[in-house]
């Protein structure tokens, strides 16, 4: 048994950083990183080299001893870098795209799914859900406006019951991007931008999700 674990979480609680920002930084899992400090499971190869060139430690000392804080400190110099994620948190915000939409379907209520999503991270509050699709359609584009295929949408968490006329949501039945229009004795009816999608009418226990949209991330197209 290696003295990764212990070191890396020396190093971890050292600055500060969460499980989660020194995942992301040596490209691994949360909950790989946990299992690597609690002495359960050892890093592949590529992950100790990521690791050691990443913090400038020697790959002999990050495996064959426990470090000291000293040690840790004289080796490193890039700790100081993004020193701002430290004092804010960013919400981890799972994407939808055309890969795993149908997936999501299925299983968008299951916690282990959704932690081991790919996923953007924003300056948003950490204490709202949020989720991001990457459109696939063209429902809500008219003509050369609205949104296209590869456009990002962000949306925060919203309950159905408090959807009101003309919010513009994600509504993950089927996923569709729409316009909320009333509630009508026949159901909720969504309706697209575009002039050749026809409205869509939803019953109440169809609908899985509400995402109401935050914010929008449009690619760039030649004209």
């Amino acid at each position: 048994m290696s003295f990764f674990g212990k070191n890396i979480r020396k190093l971890r609680q050292l600055k500060s950083y969460s499980q989660q920002q020194i995942a992301d930084l040596i490209g691994v899992k949360r909950g790989a990183l946990s299992a690597y400090e609690e002495g359960r499971s050892e890093p592949k190869i590529n992950t100790i080299i990521e690791t050691a060139n990443y913090f400038s430690i020697p790959i002999d000392q990050l495996l064959t001893k426990e470090l000291t804080v000293n040690e840790i400190l004289n080796f490193n110099t890039r700790l100081t870098v993004d020193e701002s994620l430290q004092r804010k948190a960013l919400p981890t915000i799972p994407l939808i795209n055309k890969d795993n939409t149908a997936d999501y379907l299925k299983y968008h209520n299951k916690k282990d799914f959704i932690d081991n999503m790919v996923y953007i991270q924003l300056p948003l509050s950490t204490e709202k859900k949020y989720r991001a699709f990457q459109i696939q359609d063209l429902e809500m584009s008219y003509k050369d406006e609205g949104l296209f295929p590869k456009d990002i949408v962000v949306g925060q968490f919203l309950e159905s019951e408090n959807l009101k006329e003309e919010t513009l949501c994600i509504v993950v039945s089927s996923l569709v991007l729409a316009r909320y229009v009333l509630k009508t004795e026949n159901g909720i009816l969504l309706k697209a931008n575009h002039p050749a999608i026809e409205d869509e009418l939803l019953q109440p226990e169809d609908i899985k999700e509400v995402w109401e949209v935050a914010g929008i991330f449009k690619l760039q197209r030649q004209i």
